[in-house]
């Protein structure tokens, strides 16, 4: 039988299932349910955004309660975080600030408390027991100067495993870190997909011995299949995906060996997919936006608050035999297409699916601008000792072999720029997107 995600175990001990009782989904369902009455009670109490925005909403007694409660947007985060403080500021322990993608949006600001960041590193600690086992090395490509910050917390998570773990950061200099590999004899890594594939197809990868690398957990940014298959192929190990965002509490769930969905952390957070456009949450198998409610936190609990993720419900049983939800790899961002003409969108994902497949590629960065009446595309790469010029037709090959893009092409209402390389430049937030000039 296939080892099950070690996240179940877990969760039946958060819940309350008796030693040596199986955990049920009937069992997990009646805990997310009285834990979102107690969410929705506790807010209407202590949250002054939650005392307006739930006026006149009672605790659900069912799923189908819950769908008719009001959403919580990323925009009302922005507008005034302390309103949905439910303890006062001596109690918060950590505020991470993220910037929007937007040039003039506010950014929004999320608050924990000792405790919350506790739900966190417990989590880290049961789910990377997927990716290693205690003796093992991993180096942290991810922010972790600060206390509480991604790094700092994840460290503290393996080492309840007995795991060791270096902090390294965000990668700087490629050769450097795959020096560090090397030396400090590391299982498994932790980071940005991109800048995993960097370090992959760097050509001092070569330095790194065979089944050096044992696990590779992608984390905090979309990973489109045509990467994780590259990853997979350079390092021949296990690309494991991991689901989080700041809003809620950086870990939302993680895939198992099987790597064909996350299994999510279902004590501490209820998920639906809902309808982007009517609101209504749809069934198992359809496409839709995530939404999540957290069950534990207690500084800022958030009801119903939309991700902008694409992901849908996956019907079929993991293999790894688990009754806890599966949920596919999130297919990119609702807001992250940009229009082209006639209104045919184009978004990063698609990108990605045409161009990590080149072997030659490092990165890049899409940028799309108006120029003679008509949209311009323009790609810049970073890549290492290949032919600019045969580069540069490669790309335009593969760009044409998007529906969208080349219908824009042939019609004359798309031109595509020359490839420029050199080094992309980072974007104010994690997570790429196709960088829209037409909007300023």
């Amino acid at each position: 039988m296939s080892k099950l995600t070690p996240l179940e175990p877990w969760i039946t001990g958060k819940i309350g299932v008796r030693a040596g009782n199986a955990l049920t989904r009937a069992a997990l369902e009646k805990f997310q349910l009285a834990r979102l009455g107690e969410t929705v009670d506790y807010v209407k109490r202590h949250s002054p955004f939650y005392q307006q925005r739930l006026a006149g909403y009672a605790p659900p007694a069912s799923w189908e309660e819950l769908s008719a409660f009001p959403f919580t947007t990323p925009s009302d985060l922005q507008e005034n975080d302390h309103q949905f403080l439910c303890v006062s500021l001596a109690e918060i322990e950590r505020i991470v600030t993220l910037q929007s993608s937007g040039s003039t949006a506010p950014p929004k600001r999320v608050h924990f408390t000792a405790a919350d960041l506790e739900l966190t590193i417990d989590f880290f600690h049961h789910g990377m027991a997927t990716l290693v086992q205690p003796g093992q090395k991993v180096l942290i490509l991810m922010p972790g100067e600060q206390p509480g910050s991604v790094g700092d917390l994840l460290k503290k998570g393996l080492a309840r495993l007995g795991v060791t773990s270096i902090i390294h950061g965000l990668v700087r200099d490629a050769e450097e870190t795959l020096r560090t590999i090397e030396t400090q004899e590391i299982d498994c890594l932790v980071g940005l997909p991109v800048q995993l594939l960097s370090l992959a197809r760097h050509p001092s990868a070569a330095l790194i011995g065979p089944n050096r690398i044992k696990s590779i957990l992608v984390s905090a940014d979309f990973a489109s299949p045509a990467l994780v298959n590259a990853l997979n192929s350079a390092w021949g190990a296990p690309v494991i995906d991991h689901y989080g965002m700041t809003e809620m509490g950086l870990g939302g769930g993680v895939e198992c060996r099987h790597c064909c969905g996350y299994h999510l952390r279902e004590a501490d957070l209820y998920v639906e997919i809902i309808d982007p456009l009517s609101g209504h949450p749809l069934p198992d198998g359809e496409l839709g936006e995530v939404v999540f409610t957290t069950l534990t936190r207690r500084g800022m609990p958030l009801v119903r608050y939309r991700t902008g993720d694409q992901a849908r419900f996956l019907k079929e049983p993991c293999p790894c035999g688990t009754v806890l939800r599966r949920m596919e790899r999130v297919q990119g961002r609702m807001a992250g297409s940009v229009l082209l003409a006639k209104g045919v969108p184009l978004n990063i994902t698609e990108l990605d699916q045409v161009l990590f497949p080149l072997p030659f590629l490092l990165d890049y960065q899409a940028v799309i601008s108006s120029r003679n009446n008509r949209d311009a595309l323009a790609i810049g790469i970073e890549t290492y000792g290949a032919d600019a010029d045969q580069q540069n037709r490669t790309i335009h090959h593969a760009l044409m072999a998007l529906p969208s893009i080349s219908a824009a092409v042939s019609s004359g209402d798309l031109a595509l720029d020359p490839v420029s390389a050199g080094k992309c430049v980072p974007s104010a937030t994690i997570k790429r997107s196709i960088i829209d000039l037409r909007k300023e």
